[in-house]
């Protein structure tokens, strides 16, 4: 199917990013309407098309082009409640989520716009209490808020308790997020098309606390159990939250998966290979 109408977020605290799409509009904008986040549109003085990202599926945008690093793409993915499939413009480090070199954009796009296919990747569905926090495409990490202070967690799988963690924090990932702080932290890689969520402990305390692969529909629940203590709750590097003493923590595999434009690198083992090595 072509494509008619696209939606550009992108950062917009780099030149170097406004610039790149400033070069995509006036590269497409006769070809394709063109929607831009609003601070994006204001920084360049582009008054019509803007529109928050969380509103661009309604609007009848079709993809949305990523303008900066892996965290550009997550931080806007975890705004849209059923995310469109996103295209990235790497003008970051690693670029493992976002691969499209910026000497390749306009290319890319002009083969893209002619139609295109992507890939689904599972999130995590996160409450703290009775309060819902935004879907991880990456990870959660639940962390210790006091540095040097060792934190336990009780966990539960599918209401079984397995062993009290005693460490500096613990990371729940994804299969997309095992190449991110999951692997960093000694956690596997995992293909994203496997079913399962990764359990990381951050420095823990005994040996025989190790990573775990789980089913990806399984229920977890996590309480910290030590008193008088605090933990930050990170999502996917973006959003920090509060937790204290008898908080609950649950997490389920997220209703809608995050949507990845195919690119020029396609192949998970290639992407590992090339970005990785």
């Amino acid at each position: 199917m072509k494509v008619s109408k696209i939606g550009i977020v992108s950062r917009f605290d780099r030149q170097d990013a406004l610039d790149m799409v400033k070069k995509i509009h006036d590269e497409f904008n006769s070809k394709v309407d063109i929607y831009l986040s609003p601070g994006t549109g204001e920084r360049l003085k582009i008054s019509s098309n803007l529109l928050p990202v969380y509103k661009m599926r309604d609007a009848g945008v079709q993809l949305i082009i990523s303008v900066g690093g892996d965290g550009t793409a997550l931080r806007n993915i975890s705004k849209m409640k059923d995310p469109l499939p996103v295209l990235g413009i790497n003008l970051g480090n690693l670029g493992f989520l976002v691969d499209v070199p910026p000497e390749d954009a306009i290319e890319d796009i002009e083969d893209v716009l002619k139609g295109f296919t992507y890939t689904e990747r599972s999130r995590l569905s996160v409450s703290l209490g009775n309060k819902n926090l935004p879907d991880a495409t990456n990870e959660i990490v639940l962390i210790t808020a006091r540095p040097a202070k060792i934190l336990t967690f009780r966990i539960s799988i599918d209401g079984t308790e397995i062993e009290d963690i005693r460490a500096d924090g613990v990371v729940f990932a994804t299969p997309t997020g095992s190449t991110a702080y999951a692997m960093s932290a000694g956690g596997p890689i995992v293909d994203p098309r496997v079913d399962a969520s990764i359990i990381v402990p951050l420095a823990p305390f005994k040996l025989s606390a190790r990573p775990l692969i789980i089913p990806g529909s399984s229920t977890i629940n996590v309480e910290m159990i030590i008193p008088e203590k605090e933990a930050a709750v990170v999502i996917d590097g973006q959003h920090t939250y509060s937790m204290k003493e008898n908080d609950i923590v649950t997490i389920t595999k997220a209703q809608n998966p995050a949507r990845f434009v195919s690119s020029s690198i396609n192949g998970f083992y290639e992407k590992v290979q090339s970005k990785l090595a």
